[in-house]
């Protein structure tokens, strides 16, 4: 048994990745401020409430946990709000992710799985998008992952410090027993929305564009059920654990989805009618975003297994009936 330090490991993606070490066999070890994360999805481990903006309190726990590897998912995560608070993201995110590495480094080199994003990418010029595709991403929060990025590459040249990041597309569904699931206190994820819109719990579900030059003319994006995405960072965490180094891969199911698929198999799953509202596109929305998954099948052996559209919207579904 691996003791894993899961910093974030309260919240949606955390917690799905926490059970599943749990069930490889680790011990996960939480580490989160309850700001977006939740006590009652801490069941598998114990749990340190703190925040990684406390540099402090980050080398205490990696000094007294003694873990034999860091899985760090701790961040703020709303596009919008990076746009209005970028001080705050960039605090966050970026002198946050400092004080692990910093402390991961002098505390004997502990390698790291980081939380990305296809936000590094921005809107790229061709589909799908491998890891080289150049980086340019369109707002604070895809620049604060990017940034940590290139902190963690210039870790590992100067201090040989290990890590993997893994730049994850859209992440959804819920964990398929039901113990656990996504949410957030303020949620602005399509697919709960279009849940909530049937389920009668909002009023304002929209649909930002329908005139994208798509099948449907809504926007396409790459969605990965956060069984798979949890599945990913137990192999990326077990490569770095057996000596493997330091890279960057695509997470993903490696195929798109339009919104008004979406909202069809949100529908069609029995929740209801979607009500919904077309809205105007939302300025630096590419029409269509879609991960080649080759490198992290080669480099993890990871193939998505709980990804199709239509377990996503029922294991969300049965989550948010029963998380009402």
């Amino acid at each position: 048994m691996s003791r894993i330090l899961v910093f974030g490991g309260a919240g949606y993606i955390g917690s799905h990745t926490c059970k599943r070490l749990a069930e490889a066999g680790h011990e996960p070890v939480t580490f989160d401020n309850l700001c977006e994360g939740h006590r009652d999805f801490v069941k598998w481990g114990p749990m340190i409430e703190a925040d990684i903006t406390d540099a402090d309190a980050v080398r205490s726990a990696i000094a007294r946990e003694h873990p034999e590897a860091i899985i760090h998912f701790a961040a703020r995560s709303i596009v919008p709000d990076s746009l209005t608070d970028p001080g705050g993201y960039y605090r966050t995110n970026v002198t946050g992710s400092l004080n692990i590495l910093e402390a991961a480094r002098d505390c004997g080199g502990v390698p790291i799985v980081f939380s990305s994003s296809c936000a590094v990418y921005g809107a790229p010029a061709r589909l799908p998008i491998r890891e080289d595709t150049p980086k340019s991403p369109a707002s604070p929060y895809g620049r604060s992952k990017l940034f940590v990025e290139e902190i963690l590459t210039d870790f590992s040249a100067a201090h040989g410090l290990r890590s993997m990041a893994l730049r994850y597309f859209n992440a959804c569904g819920a964990d398929p027993t039901g113990e656990i699931g996504e949410r957030h206190r303020n949620e602005t994820h399509l697919i709960p929305r279009a849940i909530f819109s049937a389920l009668g719990r909002v009023a304002d579900f929209r649909v930002f564009g329908d005139d994208y030059d798509t099948p449907d003319g809504s926007a396409i994006r790459d969605y990965i059920h956060v069984a798979d995405l949890a599945d990913a960072h137990v192999r990326a965490c077990e490569y770095l654990l057996a000596g493997g180094q330091s890279d960057a891969l695509n997470i993903g199911s490696g195929h798109g989805c339009s919104v008004f698929e979406i909202v069809r198999a949100v529908e069609a799953a029995g929740a209801g009618r979607v009500p919904l509202e077309i809205a105007p596109r939302r300025p630096g929305d590419p029409p269509e975003l879609v991960a080649d998954t080759t490198r992290a099948q080669d480099v993890l052996g990871f193939s998505p297994r709980h990804s199709d559209l239509e377990t996503i919207i029922e294991t969300a579904l049965a989550w948010h009936r029963k998380d009402a």
